[in-house]
């Protein structure tokens, strides 16, 4: 049974910073890629960055230099690190990994930037 569950979020006010945590149950952590989205108020959901298996990153144009994703496949646990917080990124941040086909989404945690 695979399981996502997601930390970390918060307020936090222009400029600063917050580390997201996604924690995987489940086998197999170490070969799958795992991402992170998030979906803004009325908005839909937005890839926000991606790390494979072997540790090859992706970012969205919009987070790209700001935000780091990294993973921890002893703790079964991937990371987001976001700096430099802006209003913009105000949003629920969602954890995705796909196995045998099917994509598997945590419940998600709330990021608000906000003076």
């Amino acid at each position: 049974q695979v399981q996502l569950v997601e930390s970390g979020g918060g307020l936090v006010q222009p400029g600063g910073s917050l580390r997201l945590s996604c924690t995987y149950s489940g086998s197999l952590f170490s070969i799958l890629a795992m991402g992170w989205y998030r979906q803004a108020p009325g908005k839909q959901r937005e890839f926000v960055a991606t790390i494979t298996s072997g540790g090859t990153t992706r970012y969205a144009d919009s987070v790209k230099g700001r935000f780091t994703i990294s993973r921890d496949n002893a703790k079964n646990t991937v990371y987001l690190q976001m700096n430099s917080l802006q209003p913009e990124d105000t949003a629920v941040y969602y954890c995705k990994t796909t196995l045998t086909s099917r994509n598997y989404w945590g419940q998600g945690t709330q990021v608000t930037v906000s003076s």
